[in-house]
């Protein structure tokens, strides 16, 4: 795996790449400058192209549908959100060596928030808490399957083999226990709702503390609407964690279902991140101890 990769398999990318790729595709873009940006994100490396665009490039070969996917739903999801999404301008296709599609979209100001820096954290839940809620009333027709919105048993093998690899750096008897925990409750009876399904800092943007912009919608379509309350152990303190609860009446089964996927995601992604991504390994870290904590206090 070369520096800088997280993926064994990542394809090689560079500002070069990126310039030509926009000058033979987009030519009314050419003269503009190119710099790559520092993300902590898994699935795309993200390029600044002038002031008010960016190009993302997925990190890994293959077919990706999260073009057509955005360019089809983000302009219809966009007018039902409390805030910013992101707004596609092109489609770029695979050429001068780089073999996946690719895309540009207009930028999003703001940054991601950090667990451990947070201004306003009561202030970010009522957000959340909007934007999650929002999301959940939306009734558009023919959404597609959200990537996490099936039972959380899908997730069963995974994660315990995630627990079995963090032996020695995480307590895997605490683990297995939450986890266990969470299986046995009962799963979603009610239709399908609207989700986001990735609402990890990565892809939250803030403003002086306050929710400006929601990103990267690869994920999203219908499903279990526990998949959305995992920010209240990957970001909000457990302080202002029942506010969120509250403000989006969330009732037990559902909550608990919330954390096990919270404590699922984490689990798979420390071991695999460990070494590549300091940001999401320390964030998957934070997470397992939030979770382990509310199980042991939970009544």
């Amino acid at each position: 795996m070369g520096v800088g990769k997280m993926h064994a398999d990542e394809i090689d990318h560079d500002v070069p790449l990126v310039r030509r790729l926009v000058a033979a595709q987009f030519p009314q873009w050419a003269d503009l400058p190119v710099e790559p940006f520092d993300s902590s994100g898994t699935e795309n490396a993200i390029y600044r192209l002038g002031d008010d665009m960016t190009v993302r490039l997925p990190r890994r070969p293959g077919p990706t549908a999260q073009v057509a996917k955005d360019l089809r739903w983000l302009p219809r999801l966009a007018p039902l959100l409390p805030v910013p999404i992101p707004v596609p301008l092109g489609e770029g296709e695979p050429a001068e060596g780089y073999p996946s599609p690719w895309s540009v979209y207009r930028w999003l100001d703001g940054e991601n928030p950090s667990a451990d820096r947070l201004t306003e954290p009561s202030l970010l839940a009522k957000d959340l808490a909007e934007f999650v809620a929002a999301f959940r009333r939306i009734d558009l027709p023919d959404g597609p399957p959200a990537y996490r919105g099936g039972p959380l048993a899908m997730l069963d093998a995974p994660t315990r083999t995630a627990i079995d690899d963090l032996r020695g750096m995480v307590d895997t008897d605490a683990a297995t226990a939450a986890w266990e925990a969470a299986l046995e409750t009962p799963g979603w009876a009610g239709p399908p709702v609207w989700i986001h399904s990735d609402l990890m800092p990565g892809n939250l943007l803030v403003v002086q503390g306050r929710l400006s912009a929601v990103i990267d919608f690869g994920t999203m379509g219908v499903g279990d609407p526990a998949c959305d309350l995992i920010v209240a152990w990957n970001l909000l303190p457990a302080g202002v964690r029942n506010d969120f609860r509250t403000a989006l009446q969330v009732d037990d089964a559902t909550w608990a279902r919330g954390r096990g996927r919270a404590l699922s995601i984490a689990l798979i992604a420390l071991p695999y991140y460990k070494d590549t991504n300091p940001v999401f390994a320390a964030n998957a870290r934070h997470v397992i101890h939030e979770v382990l904590a509310d199980h042991e206090n939970a009544p």
